[in-house]
């Protein structure tokens, strides 16, 4: 992977659009980037980072805040990384997610994520032309070509300001995780996790057999009322069974001498049954023939009632129709009274002369029924006229009503338009008059800010004068101290000569004349603190030059939009345009409503006009109907008042001559029912008169004495018939041959056969419950122990399988019989480790001249921790191993910096990833003497001959007098910018 072109623009300190030209700063391999603390560096790398995955390394990546705060507001936060990654050049640009200002209105707004992967040259193939745009796929892209992670990429070709140092102090938990994400264990992570998983998986299903089996093993207990050993359950399951066998042998035994016994006891008591029966039969039947003799008198007396009971009853049924026709007649001769008196003209006319009468009512009605429905028509035609007339009336009326309301109409019409134009006018002149008050606000919030800004530059500065003043005594002091020490510097070095060796300056091993200084020598430390002191000065100096530049540049922006205006005469326009914008908004505000009104007016007009032409076209036709209909009315009102008469409408007369015929009728019909009833009744007496001489009665009323109910009948009869089939019952049962021999007087004792009997059939019971509880019980512990039994047998293999996968899984987890205390993931990471310390070592001990090499470490860690991933340093001058936490500032820098390049060696090399032709090293060279430094610089040019371009991030002097090719970072008030020194 080779970097060549990188533009950044609104990005970090870079205000406007910068260009780093990789390919001119990569031509002599190496290449410085120095410049001013927070100038924008390291913003360069995260600018690098940034193209490619979408993110920066360390702590920066977790703010997400990448726009420039001085970037102008129209200018695009966006980074361009052109790069060339196995054969494939590219150009990747992205722009992240921030906040804009609203380019109409006040306000911020969100401007979203993009990224754009294009091709520069042949386009690969399974590709298009045109490129990427989904920023997840260009990650995938990137990643895949790249063949690192972000994590794996910000590791080895960025390498940030302290990540190996504390890698170096980390401890194997911190180490697992880094090494972890760098060589993408995670499949071995898998691996332990299945393993885990499976035992799991394995355990739970033992404990469900477990517990299987002791549920079996508890039921077992329950059913055999006996309490489970922990061991030896085998054999307690025998003795149960041989035990329950046993009781299932003797209840047997019991159970068949209960049955005997109960069996010759029923015997007996079914004997004593039948000749207690016996007895019973022969007294029952003596007590019935003693109470049919005792009432043969009484029955006497039952079979003449009976028998004058049947006579009466031939007569009954013609004597109940005679007093029938009786009533009949009676309600006849009423009826014939009452229609008399309805017609009490026609009272002496027979049946035939009323009938005649009445049909000549009848047609007299007859003639009268066309008439009727005339009259009818005549009521409805009249109410018809009313209802016109009314018609007629309203219609005039609503027609009125409208013409009166139009008339008034267009003046409305008029004056709603007029009305409506002002409201759209204020509408189009509204947006101009709010955009007028957002520029005098803004006038008047700088014109408020106008004097805090002149004292910010006062004060600016002040603090200037006095930061320059402090730097010059501060510089004149460290001046000072260096010409006193110049002056004593021969004494200095008399100080250090001793006989016998040799002067630094001049060799000789004799020192006849050391010089000497009376003023008193000055500390190198004095010295040191000195330049130190003047750099801080001039720190504050360079800040307060700073800020005094952007209180003034503040300050002269504010008189640039001002101009001529002043608070006062900004507050009192800002005053009347926020008048005139409430004006028109409020006249605005109508125009949607004075809209809706015109419609609806405009309507309604409309509507009206409709209205009045239907109400005058109701009005003429319903008065030309009235006219039309009078003089038919009149026509047809003289033919009926000659038709009815007296009475008040044909239809009363008809009514009156139709309800006269119908009581005439009903009068014959009375005469006529009365002579019927009278012929009826003559009839049925007579024949009543001969029933009662064929019965053998005189009169009715002995008839009626004699005669009984049917019910009362039927009662005297089945009396009598069941006393003689008791008497002849009773003596058929005592002529019965099992009846021989016993008399009514004999008595047996059947309450103690009973008794004896119910004892032993109770008895047998119990032992028959007893023998069917004991084969139940024995069947289901014989059940219950052989599903004990299958369960121990399946068991067995069940946990010699259970137990081996815990062992394994303890041994790739780092436990159990690991005796390093390994996982595997962590076996895999130590020897990854040991690769990277085999590549470290190997620029180490150049760096450190031979002294250092790194020793990898499998050993486990105290009180049982995990091991594999110990890293200390060996030191040759005292051949001990000691931990990396003991090498001072520049040892670790020079650990660190061997550490990082073996670790991307090996990454790279793990990874199958493309070669990293750039590679950026960032800050920890000021840790170095002169001579260390100069070993650093060789393995940098022997990165740089293999054909990488290395990129150094460097306050040091030094290194800018060393490397010729230099990328300068320049702070500015107006956001930082790059400068390119070329060889």
């Amino acid at each position: 992977m080779r970097l060549h072109r990188l533009e950044v623009a609104a990005f970090g300190p870079y205000a406007g659009r910068e260009v780093v030209d990789f390919d001119a700063l990569g031509a002599d391999g190496l290449f410085l980037l120095h410049g001013d603390t927070g100038a924008g560096k390291t913003t360069l790398l995260d600018a690098i980072a940034f193209a490619l995955f979408g993110t920066v390394p360390g702590a920066r990546g977790e703010v997400k805040r990448l726009r420039c705060d001085l970037a102008e507001p129209d200018q695009v936060t966006e980074v361009v990384l052109e790069l060339t990654v196995q054969g494939q050049r590219m150009r990747i640009a992205r722009n992240p997610e921030y906040q804009r200002p609203k380019r109409r209105g006040e306000g911020m707004t969100l401007q979203q994520a993009k990224a754009v992967l294009s091709w520069v040259g042949t386009v690969p193939a399974g590709h298009v032309a045109e490129g990427i745009t989904r920023i997840d796929e260009v990650a995938r892209t990137v990643e895949r070509l790249i063949g690192m992670t972000h994590e794996q990429f910000f590791q080895v070709v960025l390498l940030p300001q302290g990540e190996f140092a504390r890698f170096l102090r980390a401890n194997t938990a911190e180490r697992e995780e880094l090494l972890e994400r760098l060589f993408g264990t995670e499949r071995f992570a898998c691996v332990e996790n299945w393993f885990a998983n499976l035992r799991a998986e394995r355990g739970r299903e033992l404990s469900a057999r477990q517990q299987s089996l002791r549920e079996w093993v508890a039921r077992f207990a329950q059913v055999a009322q006996d309490e489970a050993p922990e061991e030896g359950q085998a054999e307690w399951v025998d003795a149960v069974l041989a035990e329950s066998a046993e009781r299932v042998a003797k209840a047997q035994e019991r159970e068949a001498i209960a049955r005997a016994a109960a069996k010759t006891a029923e015997i007996v008591w079914q004997e004593d049954r039948s000749t207690a029966e016996r007895i019973r039969r022969v007294r029952t039947a003596y007590t019935r023939l003693s109470a049919i003799a005792e009432q043969a008198g009484q029955r006497a007396e039952w079979a003449e009632e009976v028998e004058a009971a049947h006579r009466a009853a031939g007569v009954v049924a013609e004597a109940d129709l005679l007093e029938r026709r009786l009533d009949q007649l009676a309600e006849a001769e009423s009826t014939e009274a009452l229609r008399v008196q309805e017609v009490p003209d026609a009272a002496d006319g027979s049946a035939a002369e009323l009938r005649a009468r009445a049909g000549g009512l009848r047609e007299e009605a007859g003639g009268l029924a066309e008439l009727v429905a005339e009259s009818e028509q005549q009521q409805r035609d009249l109410a018809r006229r009313e209802q016109l007339n009314a018609v007629a009336e309203k219609a005039g009326k609503q027609a009125e009503d409208f013409a009166a309301e139009l008339a008034s109409a267009p003046e409305k019409v008029s004056a709603l338009r007029t009305e409506a134009a002002a409201a759209a006018e204020a509408v189009a002149k509204l947006d101009g008059a709010r955009t007028r008050v957002d520029e005098l606000a803004a006038l008047v919030r700088d014109a408020d800010e106008m004097p805090r800004a002149e004292q910010a530059v006062t004060r600016a500065r002040g603090v200037v004068s006095e930061a320059v003043d402090g730097h010059q005594n501060a510089r004149q002091h460290r001046l000072d101290l260096r010409e006193r020490r110049l002056e004593g510097m021969a004494a200095e070095l008399a100080a250090g000569l001793l006989d016998g060796e040799n002067c630094p300056v001049c060799g000789a091993t004799e020192h006849p004349s050391p010089a000497t200084h009376t003023g008193g020598l000055v500390d190198p430390e004095d010295e040191r603190r000195a330049e130190v002191a003047e750099q801080q000065a001039h720190v504050r100096r360079e800040k307060a030059k700073a800020a005094l530049q952007e209180a003034e540049n503040r300050l002269e922006v504010l008189v640039g939009r001002l101009g001529e205006h002043t608070a006062e005469t900004l507050r009192a326009g800002l005053g009347e345009a926020r008048r005139v914008v409430g004006a028109l908004s409020e006249a605005a505000g109508r125009k949607p409503a004075l809209d809706t009104r015109l419609r609806d007016l405009e309507r309604k007009i409309e509507r009206l006009t409709d209205q009045r032409g239907v109400a005058e076209r109701q009005a003429v036709e319903a008065a030309a109907e009235v006219r039309g209909s009078t003089e038919r009315l009149a026509e047809r009102e003289r033919r009926l008042e000659a038709a009815r008469g007296e009475f008040a409408d044909v239809g009363a007369k008809r009514r009156h001559l139709l309800g006269f015929a119908t009581r005439l009728d009903a009068l014959a019909e009375a005469r006529l029912a009365v002579v019927g009833a009278r012929e009826r009744r003559d009839e049925q007496a007579k024949l009543v008169k001969e029933a009662l001489r064929a019965k053998g009665f005189t009169n009715l009323d002995e008839m009626r004495a004699a005669s009984r109910p049917e019910e009362q009948i039927t009662k005297l009869e089945n009396s009598l018939a069941d006393a003689k089939v008791m008497d002849r019952a009773a003596r058929e049962e005592l002529a019965q041959p099992e009846l021989f021999g016993i008399s009514p007087e004999d008595e047996i004792d059947i309450a103690a056969s009973e008794e004896l009997a119910r004892d032993t059939r109770g008895e047998a019971e119990q032992a028959f419950a007893a023998l069917r509880a004991a084969k139940t019980r024995h069947t289901d512990l014989t059940g219950l122990a052989e599903r004990m039994t299958s369960f121990m047998a399946e068991l067995v293999p069940v946990e010699k399988r259970y137990h081996e996968l815990k062992a394994l899984a303890e041994v790739v987890n780092g436990r159990g019989q690991n005796a390093r205390k390994m996982s595997l993931r962590s076996y895999v990471l130590a020897a990854r480790l040991e690769e990277v310390a085999v590549a470290a070592t190997a620029r180490l001990r150049t760096m450190s001249q031979g002294r250092y090499s790194f020793v990898h470490s499998d050993a486990a860690g105290a009180r049982g921790t995990r091991g594999g991933l110990g890293l200390d340093v060996l030191d040759d001058y005292s051949g001990t191993v000691r931990p990396a936490k003991t090498l001072s500032g520049g040892e670790s820098f020079l650990a660190s910096l061997s550490l990082a390049l073996g670790l991307a060696d090996v990454v790279a090399a793990e990874t199958g990833g493309a070669l990293l032709d750039t590679l950026f090293i960032d800050e920890g060279f000021g840790t170095l003497d002169a001579e260390t430094l100069d070993i650093v610089m060789n393995i940098l040019d022997e990165l740089r001959a293999g054909g990488r371009v290395v990129g150094l991030v460097s306050h040091v002097e030094e290194l800018r007098q060393r490397i010729p090719t230099r990328l300068r970072v320049r702070k500015a008030r107006a956001g930082s910018s790059i400068e390119i020194h070329a060889a």
